[in-house]
């Protein structure tokens, strides 16, 4: 099942404008949720909450971080990696550079980094950070902090091929078009889920990472 979800027009996407406005509405307060096992994340979607609840109970929700990369082109871009297909977690899917928040990282902001740069080599140097994005839980059991960030063109990845199989990257304005943000859905554990997907080209973005990326428009452009 699939449908369309269109709740205002497209946004007009320029660098300047959505780096202001990310660091207007943006900070680096780490919510207590991140690491309180009593408070269960939203992902925004009823179904999609109501299963967290349930794993919750038989393990930890685990506290992760993502680097929402936006790339500071004329027309900027989002750096996304494809996960490899042997992983246990999310094998072969979309992703943001990321994953557990180790005992030895000093913030989820210095999780973020520290993934970035061991699964595609991307040098913290060319990486200012804005601010964290609202706390997202997954039915898989992650509660993940995402850091917005800006990144100077002229890096070089290095693909490190034992957690990603590819890096690239994908127009921001498209990212951020409410036409271009589908809702589909599934069977889990008896339950429908609802969940958002934003197909671009051969690339099926879907899930938390969509769902983090909604967050972004939502936080960013509508609120």
């Amino acid at each position: 099942m699939s449908k369309l979800i269109l709740k205002s027009g497209p946004v007009v996407i320029g660098a300047e404008d959505f780096f202001a406005r990310s660091r207007a509405k943006l900070g680096f307060d780490v919510p207590p949720g991140l690491y309180d096992p009593n408070v269960i994340p939203a992902s925004g979607d009823p179904g999609t909450d109501k299963m967290l609840e349930i794993v919750a109970r038989e393990q930890p929700v685990r506290p992760a971080a993502v680097l929402i990369a936006v790339v500071d082109h004329p027309e900027p871009t989002v750096l996304l990696t494809q996960r490899s297909a042997h992983l246990n977690d999310h094998a072969g899917q979309i992703a943001f550079p990321g994953g557990k928040i180790d005992a030895t990282d000093n913030s989820p902001l210095d999780a973020a980094l520290r993934e970035a740069e061991e699964e595609v080599g991307l040098s913290r140097d060319f990486v200012e950070p804005i601010g964290y994005l609202d706390l997202y839980g997954t039915a898989f059991g992650f509660r993940i902090l995402p850091t917005v960030a800006r990144v100077r063109p002229g890096f070089e990845l290095t693909i490190n091929h034992s957690e990603v199989d590819d890096a690239f990257e994908v127009p921001l304005s498209f990212l951020m078009n409410p036409a271009n943000h589908q809702v589909h859905s599934k069977e889990f554990r008896g339950m429908e889920r609802f969940y958002y997907a934003m197909p671009f080209a051969e690339r099926y973005i879907w899930g938390a990472t969509a769902g983090m990326l909604r967050v972004l428009y939502e936080r960013i452009y509508s609120s």
